[in-house]
């Protein structure tokens, strides 16, 4: 007998985005589907885009925790199809984001307020941030950077 899905994605919640680790890869919006295929455990991942360079780390850390509980036989496969969004990152994920400092991503374009200090003086810095899905932004109250998790 093998855990019931909804077991296992609990146990997925506790892994942590390696780029963003207060954040698990479930709450992002990365495993996107899970099913047992007779004794064997078929995980789809989505990347935040095709050329994420962490998509091999993610797989690797989601395999390891399935390992560690018991899964031994997993097949982990990519899922482009529909392409990852924004609009897949949970509440509790987005609230997370803006806890750590980033400013979580808004269909409108740009942040909402700073995560830092709360202020909705904010500019855009750069289109480009500290990784390819963020851009860099700065508040003008409290005068600090931050990033900000562009809206895909």
């Amino acid at each position: 007998m093998h855990p019931d899905v909804s077991e296992i994605w609990n146990w997925l919640e506790q892994v942590p985005d390696p780029e963003i680790p207060v954040i698990s890869v479930v709450d992002l919006g990365i495993v996107r589907n899970m099913t047992w295929k007779g004794q064997t455990l078929e995980v789809a991942l989505t990347p935040t885009y095709s050329g994420c360079p962490a998509t091999s780390v993610i797989a690797m850390d989601v395999e390891t925790a399935l390992r560690d509980r018991g899964i031994d036989r997993i097949c982990i496969r990519s899922k482009l199809s529909p392409p990852w969004t924004t609009d897949w990152i949970s509440e509790k994920g987005r609230k997370r984001l803006e806890e750590y400092g980033i400013a979580p991503p808004r269909q409108s374009g740009g942040p909402e307020k700073c995560p830092l200090c709360g202020s909705k003086a904010v500019e855009r810095v750069s289109q480009f941030g500290s990784t390819p899905c963020k851009a860099q932004w700065r508040c003008k109250s409290c005068l600090e950077p931050f990033d900000y998790f562009k809206c895909l």
